[in-house]
This record gives structure tokens, sequence and C-alpha cells, in this order.
């Protein structure tokens, strides 16, 4: 019986492993993240969230072009999960605390966007090849609006409970990177979108930041108007550009 030979190691192998080291340094950041939540900065605790956040919209895209599942036996999609877990879902809840955004007798309230999310992470159909199902827990993405437009305690628990209660309708969102239907502009405003964020977030207290806040809210205007299409057409058994799915 012919033996098996060990699989030679190649640049393409490094660079495989290199998109997983790129994957985790949301980890990394996450880390440096609780520090400076611990010191009560939340400027940086939001620009630190914001890269996290690219990491994790290129990190996909930079695997499916160097073949990564194909070169390295190593479960990328769980190290992905686990930074998005700590990204979008714990820092954030631990951050509507730390930002004082609700009273101490209401602190709790916080546990049911995690566990929700918690709930939503081990869902195998939480994903499907365009779209997210339920609420995609932009915590952090919720987090940056309530605290730059100092939301009031009573709206901050509402959004948090609606939201809470959303993941688990079987409602499909946009997923930007994967959704076909109007892809290319979906992620050009998408970056036009970060980069406003990310300025609000460098420069909270500048006298512009709140007009940029409210001006980026179009954008999530735009990303529910695609979703609600992409829903529909899902529902109906297409694919997002209205034509039926192989």
């Amino acid at each position: 019986m012919e033996a098996v030979q060990p699989q030679r190691w190649s640049v393409h192998h490094a660079a495989a492993w290199g998109v997983h080291v790129y994957t985790s340094m949301g980890l990394l950041l996450a880390l440096i993240s609780i520090d400076a939540l611990w010191r009560g900065d939340i400027p940086t605790f939001l620009w630190l969230n914001l890269i996290a956040m690219f990491i994790d919209g290129t990190d996909g895209t930079l695997a499916r072009k160097l073949r990564v599942k194909e070169l390295v036996p190593f479960d990328g999609a769980l190290l992905d999960n686990l930074a998005d877990f700590l990204t979008y879902v714990f820092l954030p809840a631990i951050a509507v605390v730390a930002a004082g955004l609700l009273p101490e007798s209401l602190r709790w309230v916080v546990a049911f966007p995690v566990l929700a999310s918690g709930y939503q992470f081990c869902q195998q159909q939480a994903k499907t090849e365009e779209s997210f199902v339920g609420f995609p827990s932009y915590w952090n993405v919720l987090f940056v609006y309530l605290w730059v437009l100092d939301a009031t305690p009573a709206f901050t628990v509402a959004s948090l409970l609606v939201l809470s209660a959303l993941v688990f309708l079987p409602i499909h969102y946009a997923y930007p990177s994967r959704t076909l239907l109007l892809k290319r502009t979906s992620l050009s405003l998408g970056m036009v979108w970060f980069i406003a964020v990310m300025s609000v977030a460098l420069n909270p207290e500048a006298t512009w930041a709140e007009t940029v806040a409210f001006g980026s809210l179009a954008y999530g205007a735009y990303y529910l108007g695609v979703s609600s299409v992409v829903h529909r057409r899902l529902k109906q058994g297409l694919n997002s550009l209205g034509q039926p799915r192989d």
C-alpha cells in the first residue's frame, strides 16, 4: 500500500494561514477594547470595534480568493464566529453599561441581546447564501447611535428589547458581501457609512458629529429597503435578483 505523502508547504499555505492570523486580530482587538471600556474610554472602544468590523468584512473574501478551506486543516469559520460574538454582541452589551446609557436598576436588560444572539449564533440556518435570518446582531452599530445621539434610557431599553425579539423572527436581512441585489452599491455605500461612523468615533465632541451620525442613518434606511426586497424574493423561492434558485 502506497504511503500518503505529507502535503508540501508552499507560499499558498503560508498565505492561507495568514488569513487566519488576520481573522484572529479580531480577538486581539476585543481584548484591547475591554481595557478601553474599563477606563471609560468610549471613543477608543468605538474605533477598535470598527476596525474589528472591517476585518470581519474582508477576511471572508480573502479566504475564498486564497482557497483557505482547501489548503489549511483549520476551522476558520469557528474562529470568525468567536471574534464576531465578542465584537458584535458581548462587548457592545458591556459598552451600554460602561457608557451609562442605562441606570443601575435596568442594566440587566443587556442580558436580552446577549442571550438572543447566543441562540442565533448556534442556529445552522442563521445565514443563507444571500442573507441573515433574524436581526443580524448589529449591536455594536446600535451602540454607536445610542451613544453619539445620547439616547434616553427608555429608548435604549426599547431598542434592546425590540431588536432582541427580532432575532427570533424568520425575516431575511441583506448580507452585504453575499446578496446579489445591488451588491456593488451596497458595498460602496457601506464603505461610505463606515468612514462616516469612524469619523464620528474619532471626533465625538466635534460640532458636526451628531449631524454626520444622523446623516449616516440614510444607509440604514437603504439597507432595510434592500432587505425587504431580499426577504420577499427568497420567500418566493427566488434569489435576490428575482431569478429561480438553482
